[in-house]
């Protein structure tokens, strides 16, 4: 039993593909975050030009 332990161990040590997956998780956390930022202010624009061409648009009286 501690020999498959110690494998183990040494099997996990040489591994990578961990770091990989944690590398990437980090890589698309910062990706989104200044994604979120640079797009709030994109989008209160978006919404106040949208907005503004709203009430330039006559309302139609049924």
């Amino acid at each position: 039993m501690k020999l498959f332990k110690l494998a183990s161990l040494r099997r996990l040590k040489n591994d990578e593909e961990g770091v990989t997956v944690v590398e990437y998780g980090i890589a698309l956390a910062v990706a989104l975050g200044v994604a979120a930022t640079a797009f709030t202010p994109l989008s209160t624009e978006i919404f106040n030009t949208l907005n503004a061409a709203k009430n330039t648009m006559p309302t139609s009286t049924p």
